[in-house]
């Protein structure tokens, strides 16, 4: 339970950290709730806000080119992990300095992170998932670090890159049939809501990504919650009429 919660944290930290409020500028959130995400982007250990939101929006003005940072185009394995372990291709980095980035580090809560972000990510990561569970209630350094830590970073970090790879090549495309990016279910009950990606890049400024609102979505369960307390505001969504046009014009007639 303690690393199933651990997961769950740095998914979110990711999906609605990251992702859907840095990269996307899709919602808007109050202070407390920045710095949580950021603390739990932390634990997620998967660069900091700035480079991941940074990567993140070259690689939806230039999907699948040689300006993706990950582009699915050269293979599964390059899109799913291998980009990582290679130098980024000289239109990543050229065409990436067009793009404005300024409002990431107008955050202070950004700069604070990605200034302290090695000692953020070691504490957050590794030294409390590991000792939580032995001073609380005894658990095995051993079992805390293996568990709590090492394998549930493992495994977000292959959900997380799933999205990257599977979702851009197993599903259906009912929104955009002439983009790579599909509808993936798998991907979305682990990536807690972010396999409805065909939908994404259609509509990449919806907050929820995707059209069934709730429907097995747990990010935008965290989101609308947020809203609910009062530290989450301006909520963008694409109108049910703009969504069912799309359909009808560029669709796969599968929804």
């Amino acid at each position: 339970l303690s690393a199933y919660f651990c997961f769950l944290m740095t998914a979110l930290g990711v999906t609605a950290g990251a992702h859907r409020l840095w990269s996307h500028r899709s919602y808007k959130a109050k202070l407390p709730l920045r710095i949580f995400l950021a603390v739990a982007n932390s634990m997620a250990f998967q660069n900091d806000i700035y480079e991941w939101s940074r990567d993140h929006r070259v690689h939806h003005k230039y999907s699948e080119t040689d300006a993706d940072p990950h582009n699915a185009r050269r293979g599964f394995f390059f899109s799913h992990i291998g980009w990582l372990f290679v130098r980024k291709h000289r239109d990543v980095i050229e065409k990436g300095r067009k793009l404005d980035f300024t409002d990431l580090l107008d955050d202070p809560v950004v700069r604070f992170q990605r200034k302290y972000y090695k000692c953020s990510v070691v504490l957050m990561c590794f030294v409390v998932p590991t000792f939580v569970p032995w001073y609380l209630w005894g658990e095995s350094l051993w079992n805390a670090y293996f568990l709590a830590s090492i394998l549930r970073y493992t495994i977000s970090l292959n959900v997380t890159w799933l999205v990257n790879s599977a979702a851009h090549m197993y599903g259906n495309r009912p929104y955009d049939r002439h983009i790579n990016p599909r509808q993936n279910t798998l991907v979305t009950l682990g990536a807690i809501g972010e396999g409805f990606h065909n939908y994404h890049h259609t509509f990449p400024f919806d907050y929820s990504a995707s059209e069934l609102g709730l429907k097995f979505n747990p990010t935008t369960w965290f989101i609308d919650f947020m809203f609910w307390l009062g530290l989450v505001t301006d909520r963008k969504q694409a109108p049910k009429e703009m969504i069912q046009a799309r359909k009808e014009r560029t669709g796969d007639g599968s929804a």
